[in-house]
């Protein structure tokens, strides 16, 4: 069962894996995600200069490692070349302890065989990538188990032929928003998941509004990111399914706490 895409589930979605405790995207993260009891990684993807999927965040490497220059330009051997635990710190800066410790930006093509059964949220962070990115989960079997989400509209359009689910892109969530508040007619739902935030450069989002309907058009809702346990148990009470957490531990202990809570796995 894909937990990204049941509208009965309630997952505990770790972003970028254990985000609050490790580097954000790389495979200790999620090993320490999974090994939590997550139900489901989220994690981002680029291409490289010689067309690799790689799992990283932003489209230049200097936050996350000791590396500077864009993604689009580095070869998948000059990323792998980078030390992707450098600048991970949990006390503010006193301390660097995955620094120098072999932690490497990962291909996605690694990181769905390094965790074979366990639910992947990939998103597209460029439309350049989309392509190998389904390339990837073909080739990987993992159809079953991914939801692939983005901003962007292009690269979505590359899995409508594909058993792969899609999540809402950003004019897909416009449009919700504005039959919703509208009170018109839903235009049905050609994707699988909104993946949202509950605001939006400073715009809030009517996320418990989309929880209300999105089961009549088989879809989920997953909010990100939430580490406050309060925030959580309302959105989940309110009919939110994922919950993306930089601290999947504590949303565990939060989702056990909900009255008729079981496993979502």
């Amino acid at each position: 069962m894909n937990v990204l895409i049941d509208p009965r589930c309630r997952p505990v979605i770790g972003h970028r894996g254990n985000r609050a405790h490790a580097p954000e995207n790389t495979i200790e993260s999620f090993a320490q995600a999974v090994a939590a009891g997550a139900d489901a990684i989220e994690l981002d993807v680029h291409i490289s200069a010689d067309g690799i999927p790689v799992v990283v965040h932003d489209p230049h490497v200097r936050r996350t490692t000791d590396g500077v220059g864009d993604v689009a330009h580095m070869t998948f051997a000059e990323l792998r070349a980078l030390d992707a635990g450098a600048h991970f710190t949990p006390d503010g800066g006193k301390t660097f302890p995955y620094r120098g410790q072999g932690h490497r930006i990962p291909s996605l093509d690694e990181a769905i065989e390094a965790f074979p059964s366990i639910p992947m949220l990939i998103e597209i962070k460029v439309p350049q990538a989309a392509a190998a990115v389904r390339g990837t989960i073909e080739a990987r079997d993992a159809e079953e188990r991914t939801l692939v989400d983005s901003m962007y509209p292009a690269a979505l359009r590359i899995f409508s032929d594909s058993p792969i689910a899609v999540g809402a892109s950003r004019s897909d969530v416009i449009r919700a928003m504005r039959e919703i508040l509208l009170r018109r007619p839903l235009t049905p739902f050609a994707f699988k998941a909104f993946c949202v935030p509950p605001h939006y450069y400073g715009v809030p989002l009517p996320v418990r509004r989309f929880a209300r309907v999105a089961p009549s058009q088989n879809c989920a809702v997953h909010v990100w990111t939430i580490n406050d346990p309060q925030q959580a148990t309302d959105l989940w009470l309110s009919g939110v399914n994922g919950i993306i957490s930089d601290e999947p531990a504590l949303m565990l202990r939060t989702r056990a706490m909900l009255p008729g809570d079981s496993s979502s796995r």
